[in-house]
């Protein structure tokens, strides 16, 4: 396949230059294919570690150890990064007195020892004030007349300065001291404990951005995120040396056609399109293509997550371990262990869409599931590669990615898709699916829950260009269960996890909405406005009530926040601001509206 070649192809030294790096993307493709491919073996293939994170677990395990569960969170623990370097800090740990069988720690010495040796949790990304930040950029929000909602809504916007840091000077001297990862450029982070950059939740942080004309931060989170392909051949779920073993949904392709669409920048796009073609590599590796036959006897390619790892989550190490030690043998634990990890990749950490058994956490089985989510960002990454291939002229990159995405587009219908129902639902494999070419297409495979992921096709514009599907889709959508008083419902199961019922997330808010509003649909779009009014309305109260924006909220009653999951609600929170200034800039908020419940 031809990559991006230049725009004029009459300059050979450029025309050679970009063979060369075809030839390197090449290789780099390759490798990853066979160095990820799991051989069916039942444990796979395991990213590498540092040991500077071994490390830091024990500390956190001991921290548990000697604090107890009351308020520990350990991502703090392994967040943490040394004064002095590694072998000292580990000495002066291992000659921490101890008692009890357990080699309990007292308070006061690991108090002690912290102060000591360590900088505290996030000291290491310093504040920074964005250049292109302005109180009230013009041309902010044209639609906004209300001016109760246009006042809070230029506080949403000031939220960028408070949420924006760069990589301290110590990270990029010494490395090796901090988990931090030294990224070129200032970030936007989205808040609370997530202390560093995070790859979803940067798009719904661009679209906010672009909404406060804030192009240049917008196009810094890209350059960071290309620098992360670079090193690592995918973008990582965050910018840690933890997050190394996996990534998270694969938004880089539209993160980077969304600032061109308000820029026109083509020099980013040059920039951007190797690692988006290394990044869709990625995704159709042996760990994460499986192949589906459906009943005409046509196979169908789609991807899974499947996370590099199968030990504990570093950043959760001990919450992982408590929760394995349900299994007894290894093999069972590492799986398990892999499909924690995956569920994370998935950015939907957790949900019950990942459970055999919705009841039990211990039955997640992440990468047995093709889920129709990724495999609807992996068909717009193939369709923003046309599309950026088209803009730099090379045109046989540009329709090999449109046959590309017209084969997933097949696929996800033929595999996913249910005409009774009228959704996409998501399909799992078979024990061994792994280890076998194709998969038999059967229909009980599929999971009949109702959830909001079963409605992102319509995001896509090779869906919601077809009104008599968007029509159809939309009944479905309606009587699904899943719009409530503030919003959509993640799903209809009440499991105490924070991807379930009754929590509502910005993402889907907007992905749903967008697809229905740009299907051009009179009833669509009303439907649309509807949800992001909802949806506004129990932002701004939940603002008013408590002085911050937050990540999730209960949609069963308007301006109420969301819990659940494995840690406390947070706070900040990048893509929450995001939505509700694009919502605002795409509808507007007539003077005549009230803001209230």
């Amino acid at each position: 396949m031809n990559t991006f070649l230049v725009s004029d192809p009459s300059d050979m030294a450029q025309q050679n230059l970009n063979l060369f790096s075809l030839s390197l993307l090449s290789l780099a493709t390759m490798t990853l294919a066979t160095s990820m491919s799991p051989k069916c073996s039942v444990t796979g293939p395991v990213a590498a570690t540092t040991p500077l994170v071994t490390f830091l677990e024990r500390v956190q395990e001991t921290a548990l150890r000697t604090f107890g569960e009351e308020d520990f969170d350990p991502k703090f623990y392994v967040d943490l990064s040394l004064k002095f370097n590694l072998s000292k800090t580990q000495k002066a740990f291992d000659e921490l007195p101890r008692s009890g069988e357990n080699g309990t720690v007292s308070v006061e010495d690991l108090k002690v020892f912290i102060a000591t040796y360590f900088d505290d949790a996030g000291d290491d990304l310093v504040y920074y004030d964005p250049v292109d930040f302005v109180p009230e950029p013009e041309g902010f929000l044209p639609k906004v007349k209300n001016p109760e909602v246009r006042s809070w809504a230029l506080e949403v916007h000031a939220l960028w300065k408070n949420l924006s840091r760069k990589v301290s000077d110590g990270v990029l001297e010494h490395s090796e001291l901090h988990t931090l990862l030294p990224l070129p450029e200032p970030v936007v982070v989205p808040g609370s404990r997530f202390r560093e950059v995070y790859y979803w939740d940067s798009y719904w942080v661009i679209r906010g951005l672009l909404a406060s004309k804030m192009y240049k931060t917008a196009k810094a989170i890209v350059t960071n995120l290309i620098f992360l392909v670079d090193t690592y051949g995918y973008v990582l779920n965050g910018a840690r040396a933890y997050y190394t073993n996996r990534s998270q949904p694969p938004l880089l392709s539209a993160m980077v056609y969304e600032i061109y669409n308000r820029t026109c920048d083509v020099e980013l796009v040059r920039k951007a399109l190797p690692a988006l073609l290394e990044e869709h590599a990625f995704w159709n590796s042996e760990i994460h293509k499986v192949t589906i036959q459906d009943a005409q006897g046509f196979n169908h390619n789609l991807s899974r997550y499947y996370a590099i790892w199968n030990k504990p989550r570093p950043e959760s190490s001990t919450i992982d371990k408590e929760s394995a030690s349900k299994f007894f043998g290894n093999s069972e634990k590492q799986q398990f262990y892999r499909d924690v990890a995956s569920a994370a990749e998935s950015g939907w950490d957790f949900s019950t869409r990942w459970m055999r058994n919705t009841s039990e956490f211990t039955t997640l089985s992440t990468t047995s599931i093709l889920p129709v989510d990724l495999n609807v960002y992996i068909l717009k990454m193939e369709l923003d590669i046309a599309f950026l291939a088209k803009v730099l002229g090379n045109k046989s990159t540009m329709e090999s990615f449109l046959e590309v995405a017209e084969a997933r587009k097949n696929a996800i219908n033929s595999v996913f898709w249910d005409a009774e129902k009228g959704q996409w639902l998501d399909y799992r494999l078979t024990n061994g699916t792994i280890c076998k070419e194709s998969e038999t297409w059967q229909a009980c495979n599929q999971n009949q829950n109702a959830y909001a992921s079963n409605f992102i096709p319509l995001w896509i514009d090779l869906f919601h260009s077809d009104a008599a599907l968007v029509e159809n889709v939309m009944r479905s959508f309606q009587s699904s269960g899943l719009v409530h008083a503030a919003g959509i419902a993640t799903s209809l199961i009440n499991s105490g996890q924070q991807w379930d019922f009754p929590n509502g997330w910005a993402p889907l808010q907007h992905m749903i909405v967008e697809g229905l509003l740009r299907s051009g649909l009179k009833e669509a779009r009303s439907l649309a406005e509807d949800i992001a009014v909802r949806w506004i309305k129990t932002n701004y109260i939940g603002y008013k009530k408590t002085g911050a924006m937050h990540e999730k909220y209960d949609v069963r009653k308007c301006g109420a926040f969301g819990g659940g999951g494995e840690y406390i609600p947070q706070t900040g929170f990048g893509w929450s601001n995001g939505v509700v200034l694009t919502f605002l800039e795409e509808f507007g908020w007539p003077e005549d509206r009230s803001i209230g419940c």
